[in-house]
């Protein structure tokens, strides 16, 4: 049997290459894509520990997950260690493989008040939260984080270290401060001190465009994985370690008719139809179109005018779930693979 390549906990992960979470993209549909080409594990979007608590139907949505997407990953903020600690504890109903702590989000309403990157301005209450939920749950504890708060205050190795310290199982680590959010460019240092300075597995992060640049990033700093963000929308081959640049039309559109049908299975068709634009366009990058073809394609209101307009990009136009329910039940989900 392939040994792991690496293990979190006891959870062993047979893989380095890892879709990030991602708010507003990686969905259960687009992890589930991404798992299928080989992204070796799935974190879900970060959800509110107060939506949790509150039973908030979004929340629990965000949640959901297939089995073939294990080992999961259910990612929590808060600037509250109790509320994380008893949404933690709510959250094992649910047998996540791991709980991952977001200590890296820099948009103003997560960060301004405390929680996401917020948390790296106190590296004790950082702490204080890791340990509290490592004695909480009896799965392994984990956390994303950025360098610092500004380029003054880069204090990633106190962040680590408490994180480590206080029973944390890995850290992912994206490249820049809060203050940067996602401008200039990542750097890719610190990721190697953090890797030197703990045992426990380390995951980097930003700027990866291709698996190229991802086994890169492993060789300069060490890390054990990367978890790729922007570098995986609209690219779900980057997992296949596929040279993406090159892609033949008919794979493009083959992904594009899968990845849709999985969410007119997850969302309903006409959900889908608007959710999916987002996901389109970074596809349509890919494909020769005309400004109004491309256009027609991201204004299209169902599956059927989708895959119909499509049609002129290829003949081939398989058929996609019309009556399949829009909320996954069970594990009853199905979709192209």
């Amino acid at each position: 049997m392939t040994p792991p390549a690496f293990t979190v906990g006891t959870v062993p992960v047979f893989g380095r290459l890892i879709l990030a979470p991602m708010d507003g993209f990686s969905d259960l549909p687009f992890r589930s894509l991404c798992r299928a080409f080989g992204s070796a594990m799935s974190y879900t979007s970060f959800v509110n520990a107060a939506a949790i608590l509150a039973g908030s139907p979004q929340a629990d949505a965000v949640l959901e997950f297939l089995p073939e997407e294990r080992p999961v990953v259910f990612q929590i903020f808060d600037d509250d260690e109790n509320r994380l600690a008893r949404a933690a504890v709510h959250l094992l109903e649910r047998r996540p493989d791991i709980l991952d702590v977001n200590m890296g989000c820099s948009s103003r309403c997560v960060a301004g008040r405390g929680a996401g990157a917020g948390l790296l301005r106190q590296p004790v209450k950082v702490g204080r939260i890791v340990r509290r939920l490592s004695r909480a749950v009896s799965i392994p504890v984990t956390a994303k984080i950025r360098l610092g708060w500004d380029g003054v205050s880069r204090n990633y190795l106190d962040v680590a270290r408490a994180i480590e310290d206080n029973g944390g199982q890995l850290i992912a680590v994206h490249g820049r401060t809060k203050v940067q959010g996602y401008g200039g460019a990542a750097d890719w240092a610190p990721i190697g001190e953090i890797k030197a300075a703990v045992r426990i597995p380390v995951l980097g992060n930003g700027d990866v465009r291709t698996a190229e640049e991802a086994y890169r990033l492993m060789r300069q700093t060490g890390c054990d994985g990367v978890m790729i963000g922007r570098g995986a929308m609209g690219n779900p081959w980057i997992f296949r370690e596929s040279p993406s640049a090159s892609l033949a039309q008919s794979e493009v559109l083959r992904v594009v008719r899968s990845h849709f049908a999985r969410m007119a299975v997850y969302y309903g068709d006409a959900r889908a139809a608007v959710l999916f634009r987002k996901h389109l366009t970074r596809y349509l990058d890919r494909l020769i179109v005309s400004d109004e073809f491309r256009q027609s394609l991201l204004t299209a209101a169902s599956g059927a005018d989708l895959y119909g307009r499509l049609a002129a990009l290829s003949p081939i136009s398989p058929s996609f779930p019309t009556s399949a329910s829009p909320r996954l039940v069970g594990l009853g989900f199905s979709g192209a693979s």
